[in-house]
């Protein structure tokens, strides 16, 4: 059965274009009166200048979009929100608030807010989000009769929320180099990456979830077991993604310990490669970028969390010349916004260099969309084309924030006007999970916020 969609615009800027046309070129690839017809979860066509809606289909009014992509998340960081913004500190001092909270989590408790955070996410137009996972076992360490209960409860959150998730596995072996893992981070420990595999092994894919590895960063996984992570995600050729120079502390002890930079720690046991992604990549040198880039070692920025954890301003322009594809992640969740996760990017960017115009609107739109799909295994996301998976997301264009800018500029009224609140609508696969601002699987999901994250603190 086909079902038709009426957009009453659409940003269509993913698709290839011909030398010389106006996209190509750089103008405006928003089109009136676009209509989508979708079967067994795809865009089947794409017909544009449709004026007035076809009978039958649903309306979407104001601006659509391909569905963004949250290539990193940590769920149980929602917890946090508004709590560990109180007082000073450091990104260190902020880590013993998180242990905390994690040392309260059980597979039922997991479940239940990461449900509520991923349905927060499609009210915000994310359809799909790489779960960076490392909260493995029980407190303590001991294994869970199914030794994946945790992750197993992340992918059914996602599928009662409606959206897709890409499972980064997480490799967490040691609290630094040479250091076994401290108490609170038992429960992420398999031990080895041998047993890290086995266990990982053990997960199977469904049609709205895939199954990724993740190293934790250089300090959580001893040099000598780094190629046991890649091997497993290069068999498999799933999406590898690793934390790297988040903090000058990490560098400054792998450099002790090794007498190099992480970069090129991973790039010398076999980390880095066009299917790997680099979260955060802050505090990187000259050389680090030139490999990062001459790899095809792509980069997920979350500017939100950086600026919240005091972390730095990572060169993503430099690493965007140098050849990383960029793409964007909510991380700790103190905002679940990609418009302004894209806009922070080209802001930071501003203050850091006191010139404007780093990006266009349209190549951050794509980090936010095709880009995090890509980094997250979706290939055939985040774009409005035949064949592409039917997720898009419609944001309002006469809300407080967007009303006034003409819609054929609608890619740059998304990133540097609209917010999550504008999300009037998100599909995935063919299917509304957001309908006029209201979830369709999670009737409340304010209060199921408040449940979940209240359950941890009592």
């Amino acid at each position: 059965m086909t079902t038709t969609y009426w957009l009453e615009h659409a940003w269509l800027g993913t698709s290839p274009e011909a030398p010389g046309s106006a996209r190509a070129e750089g103008g405006p690839p928003v089109e009136p009166g676009v209509v989508l017809d979708v079967r067994d979860g795809r865009v089947t066509a794409v017909r544009t200048g449709v004026t007035t809606p076809p009978p039958g289909a649903g309306i979407l009014r104001g601006l659509t979009l391909p569905g963004l992509a949250d290539a990193h998340s940590h769920a149980f960081h929602r917890a946090l929100r508004g709590v560990v913004q109180v007082g000073s500190g450091t990104f260190w001092t902020w880590r013993e608030v998180m242990y905390a909270t994690a040392a309260r989590l059980t597979p039922d408790r997991y479940h239940a807010l990461a449900r509520a955070v991923y349905a927060e996410m499609a009210l915000a137009g994310i359809t799909a989000v790489g779960e960076f996972h490392y909260v493995h076992h029980a407190p303590g360490g001991a294994r869970y009769t199914d030794p994946n209960a945790m992750g197993e409860a992340l992918i059914t959150a996602a599928a009662e929320a409606g959206i897709r998730i890409t499972l980064l596995d997480t490799a967490y072996l040691s609290s630094g180099f040479g250091q076994p893992p401290a108490e609170p981070q038992l429960r992420f420990c398999d031990g080895t990456a041998d047993a890290w595999a086995e266990r990982c092994s053990l997960l199977k894919e469904r049609d709205h979830a895939r199954i990724g590895a993740a190293v934790h960063s250089v300090r959580a996984v001893p040099a000598g077991q780094l190629a046991t992570v890649a091997q497993w995600a290069e068999e498999r050729r799933a999406p590898l993604h690793v934390h790297l120079s988040e903090q000058t502390a990490e560098n400054d002890a792998c450099r002790a310990a090794h007498g190099c930079t992480p970069t090129r720690l991973l790039a010398d046991h076999g980390v880095l490669g066009p299917r790997t992604t680099g979260v955060h990549n802050t505090h990187l040198t000259d050389d680090d970028i030139a490999l990062i880039g001459s790899s095809g070692t792509g980069t997920c920025m979350c500017p939100t969390t950086e600026r919240d954890l005091a972390d730095g301003i990572g060169p993503a322009v430099a690493l965007r010349r140098a050849g990383s594809p960029l793409c964007l992640g909510s991380d700790s969740h103190a905002v679940i916004d990609l418009f302004e996760e894209a806009r922070a990017l080209e802001l930071n960017e501003r203050l850091r260099t006191r010139t404007r115009g780093h990006w266009t609107a349209a190549a951050l739109l794509r980090a936010a969309s095709a880009d995090g799909h890509a980094a997250l295994g979706w290939e055939g996301a985040g774009t409005l084309e035949p064949g592409a998976l039917a997720d898009f997301t419609t944001i309002a264009l006469d809300s407080v924030r967007t009303a006034g800018p003409p819609a054929r500029l609608g890619a740059e009224t998304a990133v540097f006007a609209a917010s999550a609140a504008d999300v009037s609508h998100t599909v995935v696969a063919g299917r509304h999970v957001v309908r006029d601002g209201a979830h369709a699987l999670v009737p409340d999901v304010p209060q199921a916020l408040a449940d979940a994250v209240a359950a941890l603190r009592d």
